[in-house]
């Protein structure tokens, strides 16, 4: 119980209508009655409503009676009622509406009504959570005596959020999979904001050219949460494999992510999303609906659970590990059992720490939410790896960037932290992998979502000031298990996307054997063995011996471009197109944060338009919050939006009636620029904005040519020899906003 504890029994109800259950995301009209308890409330005692603060709940205001969120509240005796929103109360219900009671006071069977989204005036009403809660919860406190110590009523209301008709459809295949084994196909439809929906899903049919048994002639129905599995699809031979998804008559909904066949490979490819936690901390709904999300609806191989370690209580840390060895099932589905250690950024900043077995213990960076006596806490990043080091801890340490960002640089330990999360729903964080070439650290790259909102694995940002969707990592591992996990990310061999399931295999080929490190040499002796060819994610003393870097990829959608990196030098730059093939389309990206804190998402708000031309038609690049799409004027040609970021991107593309004539002017309020269009050929215009990474970018893509896969070398000749190392990496774009990273080869020298 939150607050005070005193006679919670005589402090009064609290009732709410209508009772639902009501649409995720949308607008209505809620009628909250609070009736006073046997106290009342004394002149200036207050009441509290209070809700999570992950919420992305409208904010309800007082000012603009037809506007959205429009809230009204009256006390039924005449006294006055002072109000105001703010984020002001105890974790994780932080959103707090308070009612002071002014100028009066209330006996008992007096009542405040407060109107959530008054539409008696023409507001559309309050915007709802757009995630979906079986048991979404508005916390009723009362300060009776105007001590300011507030006692929560035993019952306060709750409502059901439920998912809304589809508007979209996923339809996942396995990256990589070998001939004659057998494989699914998991298809989900999701509504506006991305909740799973089995409201307006009907039947389905497929159509492919791939060479694939098992795959129904006839219509397939839905299973009764709206999502369909087909198990047993068999690839004949190897290639590429595509499905495409039809409903009942024949529109396509969607294509599947893709899918290479091969005739046999040592490593496997195995999503997962490692990152997020439920309601028992800061997030939605139960723990048990987590784990069953990620496998159910999310259909991922692999999940983790993140909860902060300042909030999990040992009766739930206990739970978790119940729950992680319950849906664990080598062959199927991986649960790894762990927690966040959330300390303080001066302290160190937030670290995932993952268990290969249950039973282990929890180092807290805190107990400030929790009761339970003190044991094992280890209150600096520092005294977290001491620890572990000092009871031989079989555990995984990633750096990850959330409400606080990990300092690595202030602290790190290689033994244990192996990887760091440059891709989350917070945003995109590329400069903590340069922080670990900074200090020559030898670190993979992972993405997961860190999900509040009860969808690991399929994160979307909703319309809070989350500003991305969740990430997802791809494990290359020869089998689905702890072990095989626990192994890849010691070895690195992995990489991470924003979101979605590309396919990408990058490997390094030397001209004579080289020495490939078991381990970091910098973490002590290691044994070593000699290698022609090495995965990403290996540490390799090469010599004098050039490196040549093979990148096979098949995206999700057209690919715009791969960057190749030599740590933090963009080395070369590919695109699947020729200058030849550009022409009418303009692309316009925005991107970056404000600083690396809590407060990092920027808001972009602007207009462009294009003088000596004529937009012929516009479309949007990673808005992801429905209530605020890219908005185009067709009579005036003027397209304007409102648009965040948090160091990932966002933009459109203009399609022009004349390919190299004209002036496109842009006008932000964080920076504007003109562009010359004849003078704009297969390069870009960039605008720096200060912040971090903050910049605008103009350039051309292909009108019609789409290059979903791509092959290609690239020779390092640079190496190790001046006594650094030279981390090789490649970061892909897609011409849909995604992106992804694989982990860097280390062409380090011999120790």
């Amino acid at each position: 119980m939150l607050g005070s504890s005193y006679l919670p029994e005589h402090m009064g109800i609290a009732t709410l209508e209508p009772a639902g259950p009501f649409v995720a995301g949308s607008h209505v009209a809620l009628v909250l009655t609070y009736t006073a308890g046997k106290f009342g409330i004394d002149d200036t005692g207050d009441l509290k409503i209070v809700w999570r603060g992950t919420s992305d709940m409208g904010k309800p205001q007082f000012t603009e009676p037809t506007a959205a969120n429009y809230t009204t509240v009256e006390a039924s005796n005449g006294a006055v009622l002072h109000c105001r929103v703010d984020r002001n109360f105890t974790r994780p219900w932080v959103n707090a509406l308070s009612i002071r009671v002014g100028r009066g006071f209330l006996r008992s069977g007096d009542t405040i009504t407060v109107r959530l989204g008054d539409t008696r005036q023409g507001s559309p009403g309050l915007r709802l959570q757009t995630n979906v809660e079986p048991t979404f919860e508005f916390k009723v406190l009362v300060d009776a005596f105007a001590t300011y110590q507030f006692t929560e009523l035993p019952r306060s209301p709750e409502i059901a959020l439920v998912a809304g008709p589809a508007a979209r459809w996923k339809a996942l295949l396995p990256s990589q999979n070998i001939v004659g084994e057998p494989f699914r196909l998991c298809i989900v439809a999701e509504d506006r904001w991305g909740n799973p929906t089995a409201t307006g899903v009907g039947a389905l049919k497929f159509k492919t050219s791939s060479a694939i048994d098992g795959l129904p002639d006839g219509l397939l129905m839905p299973r009764e949460n709206g999502t369909f599995i087909i198990k047993g699809l068999v690839a004949r031979t190897p290639g590429d494999i595509g499905i495409e998804i039809l409903d009942e008559h024949g529109a396509l909904l969607c294509r599947t992510t893709p899918l290479r066949a091969v005739a046999n490979a040592h490593y496997r490819h195995y999503w997962g999303d490692l990152h997020a936690q439920s309601e028992e901390t800061i997030g939605t709904n139960s723990a048990a609906d987590y784990f069953a999300y990620a496998r159910d609806k999310a259909f991922v191989d692999i999940v983790g659970h993140q909860g902060n370690d300042f909030q999990i209580t040992d009766a739930f840390w206990k739970s978790l590990n119940d729950l992680t060895r319950e849906f664990n099932a080598p062959g199927h589905f991986v649960a790894l059992p762990g927690y966040e250690w959330s300390g303080n950024t001066g302290m160190g900043g937030d670290r995932n720490v993952f268990y290969r077995t249950e039973g282990k213990p929890i180092r807290r960076s805190s107990r400030v939410l929790v009761s339970d006596p003190s044991s094992e806490d280890c209150y600096t990043a520092e005294e977290l790896f001491a620890a572990l080091a000092r009871c031989n801890e079989d555990a995984i340490v990633i750096a990850h960037v959330g409400g606080r960002y990990a300092d690595i640089k202030l602290a790190h330990d290689g033994r244990f932290e192996r990887a760091v999360e440059v891709h989350s729903t917070w945003g995109t964080f590329e400069w903590l992998l340069h922080d670990a070439f900074d200090r020559g650290y030898r670190v993979g790259i992972v993405c997961h979502s860190d999900d509040h909102k009860g969808r690991p694995g399929a994160t979307q940002p909703g319309a809070s000031t989350f500003g991305a969707i969740g990430g997802l990592t791809c494990y290359l591992m020869p089998k689905l298990d702890r072990d095989a996990v626990f192994e890849a990310l010691r070895q690195r061999r992995h990489y991470g996307t924003t979101g979605t399931r590309l396919f990408m295999s990058v490997k390094g080929t030397f001209g004579r054997p080289v020495p490939q490190y078991a381990d970091d040499p910098l973490l002590g002796p290691t044994s070593w063995q000699p290698a022609s060819e090495v995965p990403m994610g290996a540490i390799v003393a090469n010599g004098e011996v050039p490196m040549q870097l093979s990148v096979e990829l098949i995206g999700s959608c057209p690919i715009e471009r791969v960057d190749i990196f030599h740590g933090k030098t963009l080395k070369r730059t590919v695109r699947p197109f020729s200058p030849d093939d550009l022409g009418k389309r303009i692309r316009v990206m925005w991107s970056g944060a404000e600083y690396r804190g809590r407060g990092r998402e920027v808001n972009w708000r602007g207009k462009a338009s294009v003088d000596g031309n004529r937009i012929e038609r516009v479309e949007a690049v990673n808005f992801l919050n429905p209530d605020k799409p890219l908005r185009h004027a067709k009579d005036s040609g003027v397209v304007t939006w409102d648009s965040v970021t948090t160091g990932n991107m966002a933009g459109f593309d203009l399609w022009l009636e004349s390919g190299r004539t004209g002036v496109l002017s842009i006008e932000t309020n964080i920076v504007s620029a003109q562009c010359d269009l004849a003078g704009l050929d297969d390069g870009e215009m960039v605008f720096e904005a200060g912040g971090l990474g903050r910049q605008l970018r103009v350039y051309r893509l292909p009108e019609g040519k789409k290059v979903t896969s791509m092959h290609l070398t690239h020779e390092v000749t640079e190496t190790s020899q001046a006594g650094h190392d030279v981390p090789v990496y490649v970061r892909v774009t897609q011409e849909d906003g995604h992106q992804a990273w694989s982990s860097p080869i280390y062409l380090i020298k011999a120790p």
